[in-house]
């Protein structure tokens, strides 16, 4: 089928063109919300403004990002297109060279400054979205991801526990839309919830003010640190669902539990297959590990019993869902014993079954989910400067094109008979992973035709979501 043998390259008639055609939509789209004047209002980095203000460099980096760009030198590319340079209006853009001494001006005020410019844009979308959307639980997730690094001279860093040198950023998310709402670099040596109860009231008030009524925090064993503030949480009607770490009490008082309060932990319904199931291939890795006689560890049961626990620091005394694990240990075949493992849940709410307790605690594994795409498909999550606040500056603008993103989903319009298919296509967008969003929605070749007062994108290709392309340029 590959048969084109006669290939031949003509220069064609002067035109001007661009690869990333979806830029434009995404600059509408930040001037729709507002989000440069909001930038440069609460950023002052910069004595003078000959020729860029922080916006520009800001915009910059997550513009590079959107186009495809892995690394700050891909600017250099699309700096000396000067069809790029027209599709923006702009006479210039800052180098690799200049973005980098950029991301060095900030210190820890700096960055929570431009963060708090990025949710004064986030909440005014939030506002945007129909009733239904503050009526849910706003789910606010936290968790740490270790960003490794080969450079010997980056200030900050340090010493995983697992013996990585590099950083430790912090990542609170917003799990219904999955935007990153606050991102703190770390050095690797730092415990997952260090500094993590200001994300978590500055994320409460966040959502508050976006009208969320319902607000749940979630975090794995290592946030059950955060006890001295779950009082005052409880008290401002904060729920919460955290792992709790499986001290020698909690042990004696799950084994302590008669087996007649124990029962089966309800699992999730499997999706329906709408077709004929398929045969299920056979299981390699398996087979592997049988011939050779590796150890394995298989689950057999899982049960679950609550009881009331008071935290060393609290006053209150809250439910503790213990799910018991019985495990077989095998080598092979052969089965060498069972083993029983505990694991905790520390929660508030008593409306929760105990099984919606341990799958709401199950639920914010999908932030791992926002978190790989941080780093690898938006590479947001990376040290390619040589201070800490300089990566931690450059972690939050390069994270603002996912939030870009998210922002184009949500401000998608929702309307008349065809609601159901319009909300799937939002939907679609949200859950899409970033490449592909890259790929779909922004590496359109369009014609650049600079006229008076307009600039035309003339596009020249297809592609199965350009109908979702114009309705959201329309909406914007």
């Amino acid at each position: 089928m590959l048969s084109g043998a006669n290939i031949k390259y003509e220069i064609g008639e002067r035109a001007q063109g661009i690869g990333c055609g979806g830029v434009g939509l995404l600059h509408r789209l930040v001037k729709k919300v507002k989000l440069a004047p909001r930038i440069d209002a609460c950023l002052h980095l910069l004595k003078r403004y000959s020729p860029y203000h922080e916006s520009d460099h800001v915009l910059n980096i997550a513009y590079n990002v959107l186009c495809g760009g892995r690394v700050l030198e891909d600017i250099e590319l699309r700096r000396n297109n000067e069809a790029f340079l027209d599709a923006l209006g702009a006479e210039s853009i800052p180098d690799p060279t200049t973005a980098g001494d950029f991301c060095r001006r900030f210190d820890a005020p700096g960055v929570h400054n431009l963060m708090t410019a990025i949710n004064e844009t986030r909440v005014d979308v939030w506002g945007r979205q129909p009733a239904s959307f503050t009526e849910e639980t706003a789910r606010i997730d936290a968790d740490g991801s270790i960003v490794p690094t080969t450079g010997e001279c980056k200030e900050g860093m340090d010493i995983s526990y697992n013996g990585i040198w590099g950083y430790h950023p912090l990542v609170v998310s917003l799990a219904n839309t999955q935007e990153p709402l606050f991102i703190v670099n770390r050095p690797a040596n730092a415990v997952s919830s260090q500094g993590v109860v200001p994300l978590y009231d500055k994320s409460i008030e966040l959502c508050r003010r976006a009208g969320f009524t319902d607000i749940l925090l979630r975090g794995d064993t290592d946030f059950s640190r955060t006890t001295a503030a779950l009082d005052r949480w409880n008290e401002d009607g904060v729920r919460f669902v955290l792992g709790y770490k499986g001290w020698k009490n909690l042990v004696s008082a799950a084994d302590e539990q008669p087996d007649d309060l124990y029962r089966e932990l309800e699992r999730r319904a499997e999706r329906v297959v709408k077709t004929k199931p398929r045969r299920k291939p056979q299981k390699v890795k398996q087979g592997i590990v049988n011939k050779r006689g590796y150890k394995t560890i298989k689950p057999v049961a899982e049960d679950v019993v609550e009881f009331d626990y008071t935290p060393t620091k609290c006053k209150t005394a809250y439910r503790i869902v213990a799910l018991r694990k019985n495990l077989s240990i095998e080598r092979g075949e052969d089965v060498l014993f069972e083993e029983i493992r505990y694991f905790f849940y520390i929660t508030n709410d008593r409306n929760l079954t105990a099984d919606e307790v341990v799958h709401e605690a199950r639920s914010r594994c999908n932030q791992e989910n926002l978190i790989g795409q941080l780093k690898s498909g938006v590479r947001a999550l990376h040290a390619p400067v040589n201070t800490l606040n300089a990566n931690w500056a450059y972690m939050v603008m390069a994270a603002l094109a996912w939030s870009l993103k998210a922002w184009a989903a949500l401000l998608l319009p929702i309307r008349g008979r065809w609601r159901e298919r319009h909300e799937a296509q939002r939907n679609l967008l949200l859950r899409m992973e970033f490449r592909t969003f890259v790929n779909e929605m922004m590496l359109i070749p369009v014609q650049i035709v600079k006229k008076a007062r307009s600039i035309i994108y003339r596009v020249r290709a297809w592609n199965r979501l350009q109908h979702v392309f114009f309705r959201l340029l329309d909406a914007v």
